[in-house]
C-alpha cells in the first residue's frame, strides 16, 4: 500500500523545546493510501475550498485569530490529489480521527466518499455544533456516514478497534479518548508488517511520546487542555502511546496531526515507512 504524506492545512510557527531544529509552521498532517481494492483513502481531510473560499462562513473568527490559518488553496486535499495525478473522485472512503474543525474541512470537496468515523464523536459533532470546534457547514452536503459503536478486537494493547466497512484489514480505527468525544487514530499497514499509527489530536508534540524523555509544549499544551473533553482519559491515552513506542517501535510508527517537526521527517526525505 502506497502512503503519501499531505499538509492540508498550515497555521502559526512555534519554536521547538530544544535548539538542534528550527522553528516551524503547524500543520494538518494528512495521508493518502492508495489500496488495491478500495481505490484512494484520505485520512483526515484537513482545510477545504469551502475554508478558504467562504472562511467567514465556514470558520470560527475567534479560531483563526488563534490559529492564523494560511488558507491555502493550494493545500486542499482536492488540488494535492491532483497534483499527485489522480482523479479526486477516486477518493472513494475518508477515514476521520474525529469532527474538529481542521480535520473534515474537506469533506465537501469530496461529496460521493464513505466518511468513517465513530458514532460518538458524529453524535457530539451534530449535538455542539456550530462552535469553534465544529462547523456544520463541513457537512452540510450529506456524507454518507460509515460510523462504529462499541465492539472490535485487541491491536497492540489497545481495546475496540475496529476494521472498517468496504477497506482492508489493514487500515484500522483505533479508539484514542480524551481529546473529542469520540476521538480515534488510525492504523494503516503496508507490504509488510509495520504499521504506521496517525494519532490525531491524541497528542500534538513529538516529545509528548518519547518513552525516555516525554513533556510538552508551552504553546501546544494550552491548546490542548483547551480544547480536550476528558484530561484523565487524554493522559491515559498518552500513557498507552508511550508503552507503544516503547515496547513496538519496531512494528508500529506513530505520528500526531500537528506536529510540523514529525511531518519533516517524510517530506524531506519523501519517505514512506510502510
Amino acid at each position: 500500500m502506497n502512503i503519501h504524506h499531505l499538509n492540508l492545512g498550515s497555521f502559526r510557527a512555534i519554536d521547538p523545546t530544544y535548539t538542534t531544529i528550527s522553528p516551524a509552521a503547524v500543520v494538518c498532517h494528512a495521508l493518502l493510501a492508495e489500496t488495491d481494492s478500495s481505490g484512494l483513502v484520505l485520512i483526515e481531510a484537513g482545510l477545504g475550498s469551502v475554508d478558504v473560499e467562504r472562511p467567514g462562513e465556514a470558520l470560527d473568527a475567534e479560531w483563526l485569530a488563534m490559529t492564523e490559518a494560511v488558507l491555502s488553496p493550494g493545500e486542499t486535499a482536492v488540488q494535492q490529489i491532483s497534483r499527485l495525478g489522480y482523479n479526486p473522485a477516486d477518493v472513494r472512503h475518508i477515514v476521520l480521527t474525529h469532527l474538529d474543525v481542521d480535520h473534515s474541512g474537506g469533506l465537501p470537496d469530496f461529496p460521493d466518499a464513505k466518511v468513517h468515523v465513530f458514532e460518538t464523536e458524529r453524535q457530539a459533532a451534530y449535538a455542539e455544533g456550530p462552535s469553534r470546534r465544529y462547523r456544520p457547514l463541513h457537512w452540510a452536503h450529506g456524507p454518507d456516514w460509515a460510523t462504529y459503536g462499541e465492539g472490535g478486537e485487541e491491536w497492540f494493547g489497545f481495546e475496540g478497534v475496529r476494521e472498517l466497512d468496504g477497506l482492508p484489514p489493514e487500515i484500522l480505527l483505533v479508539p484514542l479518548g480524551g481529546h473529542t468525544a469520540g476521538h480515534a487514530g488510525v492504523a494503516v499497514r503496508g507490504d509488510g508488517d509495520r504499521w504506521l499509527l496517525h494519532a490525531g489530536d491524541a497528542y500534538f508534540y513529538h516529545r509528548e511520546v518519547d518513552p525516555e524523555d516525554h513533556h510538552g509544549h508551552p504553546l501546544l499544551d494550552i491548546l490542548q487542555n483547551d480544547s480536550q473533553v476528558d484530561e484523565k482519559l487524554r493522559l491515559t491515552t498518552h500513557d498507552r502511546l508511550r508503552a507503544l513506542v516503547r515496547d513496538h517501535a519496531d512494528q508500529v510508527e506513530v505520528v500526531s496531526a500537528h506536529d510540523p517537526w514529525e511531518f519533516a521527517r517524510y517530506v524531506s526525505t519523501q519517505r514512506v515507512p510502510l
